[in-house]
Protein backbone atom coordinates (compact mmCIF):
# COMPACT_ATOMS: atom_id res chain seq x y z
CA UNK A 1 0.00 0.00 0.00
CA UNK A 2 1.78 3.18 -1.30
CA UNK A 3 2.24 5.67 2.21
CA UNK A 4 0.21 8.27 2.05
CA UNK A 5 0.96 11.95 1.43
CA UNK A 6 1.57 14.20 4.41
CA UNK A 7 -1.06 16.96 4.31
CA UNK A 8 -1.36 20.72 6.08
CA UNK A 9 -3.98 18.55 8.79
CA UNK A 10 -1.21 16.43 9.37
CA UNK A 11 0.99 19.12 11.37
CA UNK A 12 1.71 19.10 15.14
CA UNK A 13 0.30 22.11 15.79
CA UNK A 14 -3.27 21.28 13.55
CA UNK A 15 -3.13 17.67 15.31
CA UNK A 16 -3.01 19.09 18.84
CA UNK A 17 -5.88 22.01 17.77
CA UNK A 18 -7.71 18.99 16.27
CA UNK A 19 -7.39 16.58 19.73
CA UNK A 20 -7.24 19.26 22.22
CA UNK A 21 -8.75 22.28 21.16
CA UNK A 22 -12.03 22.01 22.56
CA UNK A 23 -10.44 21.28 25.87
CA UNK A 24 -8.37 24.31 25.62
CA UNK A 25 -11.53 26.86 24.61
CA UNK A 26 -13.72 24.88 27.43
CA UNK A 27 -10.63 25.64 29.79
CA UNK A 28 -10.47 29.37 29.03
CA UNK A 29 -14.28 29.60 28.67
CA UNK A 30 -14.41 28.58 32.60
CA UNK A 31 -11.92 30.52 33.44
CA UNK A 32 -13.40 33.73 32.17
CA UNK A 33 -16.76 32.79 32.78
CA UNK A 34 -15.73 32.07 36.71
CA UNK A 35 -14.25 35.87 36.43
CA UNK A 36 -17.46 37.02 34.73
CA UNK A 37 -19.26 35.87 37.50
CA UNK A 38 -17.31 37.67 40.20
CA UNK A 39 -16.91 40.96 38.38
CA UNK A 40 -20.72 40.61 37.23
CA UNK A 41 -22.24 40.67 41.09
CA UNK A 42 -19.41 42.61 42.70
CA UNK A 43 -17.89 44.88 40.02
CA UNK A 44 -17.63 48.02 38.59
CA UNK A 45 -15.54 50.62 36.98
CA UNK A 46 -13.60 51.33 39.78
CA UNK A 47 -13.14 47.69 40.62
CA UNK A 48 -11.84 47.15 37.19
CA UNK A 49 -9.26 50.58 37.55
CA UNK A 50 -8.29 48.93 40.84
CA UNK A 51 -7.56 45.35 38.95
CA UNK A 52 -5.44 46.86 36.32
CA UNK A 53 -3.58 49.18 38.78
CA UNK A 54 -2.52 46.30 41.44
CA UNK A 55 -2.29 43.40 38.49
CA UNK A 56 -1.17 45.14 35.47
CA UNK A 57 -1.33 44.11 32.14
CA UNK A 58 -2.44 40.48 33.06
CA UNK A 59 -5.66 41.89 34.25
CA UNK A 60 -6.47 43.89 31.51
CA UNK A 61 -6.19 40.90 29.52
CA UNK A 62 -8.66 38.93 31.55
CA UNK A 63 -11.03 41.88 31.29
CA UNK A 64 -10.13 42.57 27.73
CA UNK A 65 -11.43 38.05 27.57
CA UNK A 66 -14.84 39.12 29.00
CA UNK A 67 -15.38 41.91 26.66
CA UNK A 68 -14.29 40.20 23.39
CA UNK A 69 -16.75 37.20 24.51
CA UNK A 70 -19.15 40.37 25.38
CA UNK A 71 -19.39 39.34 28.93
CA UNK A 72 -18.14 42.65 29.98
CA UNK A 73 -21.64 44.45 31.78
CA UNK A 74 -19.78 46.10 34.65
CA UNK A 75 -17.61 48.59 32.77
CA UNK A 76 -17.65 50.23 28.86
CA UNK A 77 -15.21 48.77 26.86
CA UNK A 78 -14.16 52.33 25.37
CA UNK A 79 -12.36 52.69 29.39
CA UNK A 80 -10.04 50.25 29.91
CA UNK A 81 -7.51 51.07 27.14
CA UNK A 82 -7.38 54.76 28.62
CA UNK A 83 -7.09 53.17 32.17
CA UNK A 84 -4.20 50.97 31.57
CA UNK A 85 -2.27 53.87 29.70
CA UNK A 86 -2.85 55.79 32.46
CA UNK A 87 -2.24 53.42 35.20
CA UNK A 88 0.84 51.78 33.86
CA UNK A 89 2.30 52.87 30.70
CA UNK A 90 4.52 55.29 31.16
CA UNK A 91 6.72 54.88 28.03
CA UNK A 92 5.97 54.39 24.15
CA UNK A 93 6.72 50.31 24.68
CA UNK A 94 4.85 50.59 27.47
CA UNK A 95 1.81 51.81 25.35
CA UNK A 96 2.41 49.41 22.71
CA UNK A 97 2.07 46.45 25.36
CA UNK A 98 -1.50 47.82 26.74
CA UNK A 99 -2.50 48.09 22.85
CA UNK A 100 -0.87 44.59 21.92
CA UNK A 101 -2.21 42.76 25.15
CA UNK A 102 -5.90 44.69 24.84
CA UNK A 103 -5.68 42.68 21.28
CA UNK A 104 -4.71 39.72 22.47
CA UNK A 105 -7.38 39.51 24.83
CA UNK A 106 -10.47 40.53 22.74
CA UNK A 107 -9.40 38.21 20.38
CA UNK A 108 -9.55 35.70 22.48
CA UNK A 109 -12.79 36.20 23.95
CA UNK A 110 -14.37 36.70 20.17
CA UNK A 111 -12.90 33.74 19.38
CA UNK A 112 -14.22 32.01 22.36
CA UNK A 113 -17.84 33.27 21.47
CA UNK A 114 -17.08 32.32 17.86
CA UNK A 115 -16.51 29.20 18.24
CA UNK A 116 -19.24 28.90 20.60
CA UNK A 117 -22.11 29.91 18.33
CA UNK A 118 -20.37 27.82 15.15
CA UNK A 119 -21.13 24.62 17.20
CA UNK A 120 -23.95 25.32 19.72
CA UNK A 121 -26.40 27.25 17.05
CA UNK A 122 -28.16 29.98 16.59
CA UNK A 123 -31.53 29.19 18.44
CA UNK A 124 -29.19 27.92 21.29
CA UNK A 125 -27.62 30.92 21.87
CA UNK A 126 -30.43 33.46 21.87
CA UNK A 127 -31.63 31.18 24.51
CA UNK A 128 -28.78 31.88 27.11
CA UNK A 129 -29.13 34.72 29.39
CA UNK A 130 -25.98 35.67 29.22
CA UNK A 131 -26.36 36.64 25.58
CA UNK A 132 -27.87 39.78 25.49
CA UNK A 133 -28.62 40.71 21.67
CA UNK A 134 -32.04 40.17 20.67
CA UNK A 135 -32.73 38.14 17.61
CA UNK A 136 -33.76 41.45 15.97
CA UNK A 137 -30.46 42.74 15.68
CA UNK A 138 -28.65 39.78 15.21
CA UNK A 139 -30.74 39.62 12.20
CA UNK A 140 -29.71 42.74 11.15
CA UNK A 141 -25.96 41.70 11.86
CA UNK A 142 -26.60 38.47 10.22
CA UNK A 143 -27.64 40.60 7.20
CA UNK A 144 -24.56 42.42 7.13
CA UNK A 145 -22.12 39.21 7.11
CA UNK A 146 -24.85 37.90 3.88
CA UNK A 147 -23.90 40.92 1.87
CA UNK A 148 -20.58 42.26 2.75
CA UNK A 149 -18.54 38.41 3.85
CA UNK A 150 -15.88 38.26 6.23
CA UNK A 151 -14.99 42.25 5.95
CA UNK A 152 -17.46 43.32 8.07
CA UNK A 153 -15.39 41.35 11.46
CA UNK A 154 -12.39 44.55 11.28
CA UNK A 155 -14.55 47.00 9.82
CA UNK A 156 -16.99 46.50 12.83
CA UNK A 157 -14.26 45.86 15.43
CA UNK A 158 -13.01 49.19 14.43
CA UNK A 159 -16.26 50.94 15.47
CA UNK A 160 -17.57 51.83 18.62
CA UNK A 161 -21.69 50.91 18.58
CA UNK A 162 -20.65 47.94 16.30
CA UNK A 163 -17.36 46.25 18.31
CA UNK A 164 -17.86 42.80 18.68
CA UNK A 165 -21.45 41.94 16.88
CA UNK A 166 -20.25 40.03 14.00
CA UNK A 167 -18.51 37.40 16.19
CA UNK A 168 -21.31 35.53 15.90
CA UNK A 169 -22.82 36.03 12.62
CA UNK A 170 -19.29 34.83 11.67
CA UNK A 171 -19.81 31.37 13.85
CA UNK A 172 -23.28 30.83 12.00
CA UNK A 173 -21.56 31.12 8.55
CA UNK A 174 -18.70 28.79 9.56
CA UNK A 175 -15.89 31.40 8.58
CA UNK A 176 -12.85 29.21 8.78
CA UNK A 177 -10.74 30.04 12.43
CA UNK A 178 -7.86 31.47 11.21
CA UNK A 179 -9.27 34.36 9.25
CA UNK A 180 -12.00 35.23 12.10
CA UNK A 181 -8.67 35.34 14.12
CA UNK A 182 -6.86 37.12 11.83
CA UNK A 183 -9.40 39.72 10.83
CA UNK A 184 -11.00 40.39 14.48
CA UNK A 185 -7.39 40.74 15.87
CA UNK A 186 -6.93 43.19 12.42
CA UNK A 187 -10.15 45.36 13.65
CA UNK A 188 -9.07 45.45 17.51
CA UNK A 189 -5.81 46.62 16.61
CA UNK A 190 -7.32 49.36 15.07
CA UNK A 191 -10.03 49.60 17.83
CA UNK A 192 -7.14 50.24 20.72
CA UNK A 193 -4.87 52.01 18.77
CA UNK A 194 -7.47 55.17 18.14
CA UNK A 195 -8.27 54.81 22.01
CA UNK A 196 -5.01 54.90 23.24
CA UNK A 197 -3.97 57.49 20.99
CA UNK A 198 -7.37 59.22 22.57
CA UNK A 199 -6.04 58.98 25.85
CA UNK A 200 -2.61 60.05 25.18
CA UNK A 201 -3.84 63.44 23.84
CA UNK A 202 -6.37 64.13 26.63
CA UNK A 203 -3.37 62.92 29.29
CA UNK A 204 -1.33 65.32 27.26
CA UNK A 205 1.54 63.60 26.34
CA UNK A 206 1.00 63.32 22.56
Amino acid sequence: MAEATATPEDSPVRAFLRDYGVLLVVGVAMAAALLAVGLFVFGDTELARSLIDRYGLYALFCILILEGAMLLYFAPSEALVPAGIALVADTTAEVAAVILVAVAGATVGQFLLFTFAKRAGREYLLDRPWFRVDESRLERFDGWFDRWGPVVVPVSNALLFTRGMLTVPAGFAEMRDWQFVALSALGSLVFQTWLALAALGLLGRL
